[in-house]
C-alpha cells in the first residue's frame, strides 16, 4: 500500500514514511522515558531512552508498514516489579499520550502558520498518523497499550491478558480482530481527528 506511492507519488511516500518513523520513535521513547523516570532501569539498559528511530524500529514491523501500510515498532522492555501497578499504567499510557500531544501541536501549527500546500500536507499527515497511533494503541486488546492500561486497572484481568500474549498464536488473533473491526476503528479515528481540529479552532 505505502510502497506503491514510491512510484506514483514519491513526495507523499517520503512525507508519510518519515512521519510514521518519527511518530513511532516518539511513541516508544515516551514509554521508555516514563519507565526510566519512574525508577525502572530496564529501558535504559536496552538503549531505548532515545529518540533515535533505529533503536525502536522492528525489521518485520517496518517491512509491513511499507508493504501493507500497517506495522509496529519494537516493544519497550520494562520490569513491572520496578514500577508497581500505577507506574505500569502510566508507562503504558505514555505512548498514546505523546501521540495525542503531537496531534494537537500539528493542529495548532495549522492554525498559526501560512496555509501553503506543503505545510498543510505535512501537518495533516503527521496529525492523522499520530491520531491513528493513539487510538489504535488504546484498544484494550492484548499486545496493545490499551490492554496494559486495562490490566493495571483490573489486575486479575491483567494476568489473563499477559497469559494470552505469551501464546504463539496471539499475534494472529489480534491482527484478525483488527482487520474485522477496521471500519468502526476508522470511524473513531475520523471523529477524533475532527475533534482535535475543532478544539484548536481550525
Amino acid at each position: 500500500m505505502l510502497l506503491s506511492l514510491l512510484t506514483s507519488n514519491p513526495t507523499a511516500f517520503i512525507i508519510i514514511a518519515l512521519a510514521l518513523v518519527l511518530s513511532l520513535a516518539v511513541h516508544e521513547f515516551a514509554h521508555a522515558y516514563t519507565a526510566d523516570r519512574l525508577g525502572d532501569p530496564t529501558p535504559r539498559r536496552y538503549g531505548r531512552v532515545t529518540l533515535n528511530p533505529i533503536a525502536h524500529l522492528d525489521p518485520v514491523g517496518t517491512l509491513l508498514l511499507l508493504v501493507a501500510g500497517f506495522g509496529f515498532a519494537k516493544p519497550v522492555p520494562i520490569n513491572p516489579n520496578n514500577l508497581g501497578r500505577w507506574g505500569t499504567l502510566w508507562v503504558a499510557a505514555a505512548g498514546p499520550i505523546s501521540n495525542i500531544i503531537i496531534a494537537f501541536l500539528c493542529a495548532i501549527l495549522l492554525k498559526v502558520l501560512p496555509p501553503t500546500t506543503i505545510t498543510l500536507t505535512i501537518l495533516l499527515t503527521v496529525m492523522s498518523i499520530n491520531v491513528v497511533l493513539a487510538i489504535f494503541n488504546l484498544i484494550p486488546i492484548p499486545l496493545l497499550d490499551g490492554s496494559r492500561i486495562l490490566g493495571a486497572l483490573v489486575p486479575s484481568l491483567g494476568r489473563s491478558l499477559s497469559q494470552f500474549e505469551a501464546q504463539p498464536f496471539s499475534f494472529l488473533i489480534v491482527m484478525g480482530f483488527i482487520f474485522l473491526a477496521r471500519e468502526p476503528i476508522f470511524r473513531v479515528i475520523q471523529t477524533v481527528q475532527g475533534w482535535v481540529l475543532s478544539v484548536v479552532g481550525v
